[in-house]
């Protein structure tokens, strides 16, 4: 017999990695908009932006194995996948942006 849990998914970091990645991502590109689209500022914006995609794709595939390998805790997972990519379009829009 099978024992289910209401116990959450109790991994954090995912939520913490969305979040600060936006914040991130955000302040800089604020901070491109205020100094009137200094180069300055993409010189540290792209690598950070890189690294963040790097970083998010990581935990993505982590958040992946642990929806296949625990169907009890589905649908936290998928919640914590869906804030994850809600970085996407936001970070494509303020690329969109700085092209421009």
């Amino acid at each position: 017999m099978k024992t289910i849990s209401n116990k959450p998914f109790e991994e954090k970091q995912s939520i913490e990695l969305a979040v600060g990645t936006f914040v991130i991502t955000t302040l800089l590109f604020v901070l491109y908009i205020i100094s009137n689209e200094s180069p300055n500022v993409l010189l540290i914006a792209w690598p950070f932006a890189a690294s963040a995609i790097l970083v998010n794709l990581i935990m993505l595939v982590h958040l992946t194995d642990r929806f296949i390998h625990l169907p009890d805790y589905r649908k936290d997972i998928a919640f914590k996948i869906l804030i994850l990519l809600s970085n996407i379009p936001i970070t494509f829009f303020y690329y969109l942006i700085v092209i421009k």
